[in-house]
């Protein structure tokens, strides 16, 4: 199963679900914090199109960035929100201008033995790096941002693409700014 995104800035509409935004919170690490924030998305009608949460240098915070679409108007509502939880130290939206924003796709692709140079090009061209490989297959894996990898699923839709795993982004302030 693939999950296709789009850029985060500038904003754009997402198949009738509205514009797309990335977040990111800093939070206590604690259980349950998830689900009280996944609560404020969905009383306000935004879906999660992204989540990645791990934790932060000290075991005691995680880092949350979510991807999210729905209507912009809501957006500075669900910040306030979501800023208010407990154990929620600060939520941010980010845009490209102001942020560095990477994810990361793994593609597993069955090709043929003839196939393979093409595959190799293709994966060559994104800056990928081959991370398995078979007599009848072969793991590719690509970073960067969702317009890249958007573009080289678009790609490697030519061989079968047996299989994909996203990550979701991750994003980190530019400069001296705190993420």
């Amino acid at each position: 199963m693939s999950s296709i995104t789009t850029t985060d800035t500038p904003v754009t509409e997402k198949a009738g679900r509205g514009a797309t935004h990335t977040l990111s919170i800093l939070v206590n690490n604690q259980p349950g914090v998830l689900m009280r924030i996944c609560q404020v998305f969905s009383r306000r009608g935004f879906n999660i199109d992204s989540l990645v949460v791990s934790e932060g240098r000290s075991g005691d915070f995680s880092r949350m960035t979510i991807g999210i679409s729905g209507d912009p108007s809501g957006l500075e509502q669900i910040i306030k929100q979501v800023n208010k939880l407990i154990d929620v130290i600060h939520c941010f939206e980010h845009t490209s201008a102001e942020s560095v924003t990477k994810e990361l796709i793994l593609l597993k692709l069955r090709c043929s033995p003839e196939e393979r140079s093409q595959a190799l090009q293709i994966t060559e061209h994104f800056s990928g790096k081959t991370v398995d490989l078979t007599p009848i297959s072969m793991i590719v894996m690509i970073a960067g941002d969702s317009r890249k990898i958007d573009s080289a699923v678009v790609m490697f839709s030519q061989f079968e693409i047996v299989e994909t795993v996203r990550t979701g982004k991750v994003v980190m302030a530019r400069g001296e700014t705190p993420t």
